[in-house]
């Protein structure tokens, strides 16, 4: 369990940092750096896909236990 745990940790941090990075990309838009933007969408991205994979792993466990 105590692995799951650290799971949920690493999936918020990801998803933490994926809207930070979606945040930045507003605020590169907004002035017209659209080229920043899509980096800044690209990086929020893989965190999101990181975070999705983590959930995942613990879906999988939740559902092997039942």
């Amino acid at each position: 369990m105590k692995g799951m745990i650290e799971n949920h940790k690493r999936a918020a941090t990801h998803l933490e940092t994926a809207a930070k990075y979606h945040n930045e990309a507003v605020k590169f838009h907004e002035s017209g750096e659209h080229d920043k933007a899509l980096v800044c969408t690209v990086r929020a991205h893989g965190h999101t896909i990181i975070a999705t994979e983590l959930q995942r792993e613990f879906l999988k466990y939740q559902a092997s236990i039942q």
